[in-house]
């Protein structure tokens, strides 16, 4: 299998201010995004020749993409695949533009959560399987990942529940200081552990919010780079991987809570191609799913940056903050972010691209000299998950 390192470049990106945004349709966000994705990348929607649509569960088609933009009658494809769909998009784009059907493409990722009028998933309610009935919430599932790590790993629930808060404090800390973030507030250890209870040991302040968000970004072939950027600020894709399960974890008595197997399996196609062999040692951050402080803790591990049930250690001796040796969510992750399923995947790799570039928007964010960067995503419920992982760097890395 031939490798897709360094074959496409990210020239432009743009991201909408994330968080409840009411007085903005899908189409504002759209046109906030892709109009700084253009500017960032000095190209005019009239050169693209193909887009790729991100978004869950919209009933959106192309249409919303190209009437704003005023595109004109270019493929728009629409591209869904749960939580990883941002990431899927930006894959699908990468393969347009190594088999040259385009020269110069879009993408953009966009989901208005907020605008259904309930909390949790578009198109949540009323889901049911005909073998196992109704589907678990999702705070419910990873619920039952957390208890069981504490278990596995003989974690106290005290202990458990102050492991999960110091992620929490970490995300909001970065979110903070991002002025796109959906929560920027900073909390303690004490607020998370002590927050209303959604599932336990799952609070109010271990879980994402529902948000409404937008990103973009512009991508072409590396060695067509100079046709359209008149700088050396891109990046290249040096390998991109989704991983979807069979999906039947949750109904075998022997599946294993405490590991994302389509998370290692996306992962490990992403190392091979970009011939990384020590991904901690490696890696300089990392963009990891953190729909819920578990969801983190047990990504880290499935990414190979430490060993099953060695999270523990680095969390508490702070190796994945802004000042440890692989910060894990600098942009406040999805937990303060916000997590606009459609969007999140692309808006992932626009905090890997700013950090390359070191254009993180204030010092404190930044960090210093980065070279590659992780972004991963992965969608549904632990014995039932897509995953996607993407590793981007800057060129020569």
């Amino acid at each position: 299998m031939e490798s897709i390192k360094d074959k496409v470049a990210i020239i432009g990106m743009g991201t909408s201010k994330f968080g409840e945004l009411w007085d903005q349709g899908a189409e504002d966000l759209i046109v906030d995004a892709a109009s700084e994705a253009f500017a960032d990348a000095g190209v005019e929607p009239a050169q693209i020749e193909a887009a790729w649509f991100g978004t869950f569960d919209s009933g959106y088609t192309g249409q919303v993409l190209a009437s704003p933009l005023q595109l004109q009658y270019i493929p728009i494809t629409r591209v869904e695949n749960a939580c990883a769909t941002g990431i899927d998009a930006i894959r699908n784009a990468a393969f347009g533009l190594i088999a040259k059907a385009y020269d110069l493409v879009l993408v953009v990722g966009l989901e208005k959560m907020k605008d259904v009028g309930f909390g949790g998933l578009l198109g949540a309610p009323g889901v049911f399987h005909p073998v196992y009935g109704a589907q678990a919430s999702a705070p419910g599932r990873y619920s039952l990942a957390a208890t069981r790590y504490f278990e596995r790993y003989g974690i106290s629930p005290e202990e458990g529940k102050r492991l999960l808060a110091k992620i929490s404090v970490k995300s909001h800390y970065n979110g903070a200081r991002n002025p796109k973030a959906h929560l920027r507030r900073e909390v303690t250890e004490e607020q998370v552990i002590n927050a209303p209870i959604i599932s336990w040991p799952l609070g109010l302040y271990d879980c994402c919010g529902v948000t409404d968000g937008a990103a973009a970004a512009i991508l072409c072939r590396t060695e067509d780079v100079y046709k359209y950027k008149q700088s050396d600020e891109y990046i290249t894709i040096k390998g991109a991987a989704i991983s979807v399960g069979p999906g039947w974890g949750k109904e075998r008595s022997d599946y294993d809570y405490t590991h994302w197997p389509e998370t290692t399996a996306a992962a490990n196609m992403v190392y091979t191609q970009a011939g990384i062999t020590d991904p901690r040692r490696e890696i300089d951050l990392a963009e990891v799913h953190d729909c819920f402080s578990i969801a983190e803790l047990i990504a880290i591990e499935s990414l190979g940056f430490c060993e099953h049930g060695k999270a523990r250690q680095d969390i508490e001796a702070g190796s994945f903050t802004l000042s440890g040796d692989l910060p894990v969510n600098p942009s406040g992750g999805l937990k303060s972010f916000g997590h606009p399923l459609g969007a999140s995947g692309c808006r992932e790799i626009s905090e890997v691209y700013y950090q390359l570039l070191g254009r993180a928007n204030l010092p404190e964010r930044q960090l210093k000299n980065p070279r590659l960067g992780l972004v991963h995503n992965q969608g549904g419920h632990p014995g039932r998950f897509m995953a996607g992982v993407c590793l981007l760097g800057l060129p020569g890395a």
